[in-house]
């Protein structure tokens, strides 16, 4: 597998596990809200499991096939920013925020320096 595309595959793997992460992390502030808080917590781990059996496979791929675990770290960052932006604004209903936009500038400057050579 060349390096671009252990990028992609890895880059897609833990796009996926973000979804379950964050429908884990806050779908329950939506739909659980009238249920006790261990409810919400069982709940989440169930979500949660589907995230691990993706984001731990997608680090051990990109790791042996020669990211650095800071890169693999801001990668996540970055996964995670384009992931819970549409989830709060389409999902949850928050209206958008120029922080989100900031955040984001700042996370390219993180890859620029954590990728370059």
């Amino acid at each position: 597998m060349t390096p671009l595309q252990t990028l992609a595959l890895v880059a897609t793997m833990l796009a996926a596990s973000n979804l379950f992460m964050t429908f884990a992390w806050y779908g329950h502030l939506k739909h659980l809200q009238a249920s006790p808080w261990w409810t919400a917590a069982l709940v989440s781990w169930g979500i949660a499991l589907f995230e691990y059996l993706l984001q731990v496979p997608a680090n051990r791929i990109g790791f042996l096939g020669g990211l650095t675990l800071a890169q693999l770290k801001i990668l996540q960052e970055v996964i995670t920013l384009a992931v819970f932006v549409p989830f709060a604004m389409l999902y949850m209903g928050e209206a958008f925020k120029w922080n989100y936009l900031w955040a984001a500038l700042c996370l390219v400057g993180a890859v620029y320096f954590i990728f370059r050579g």
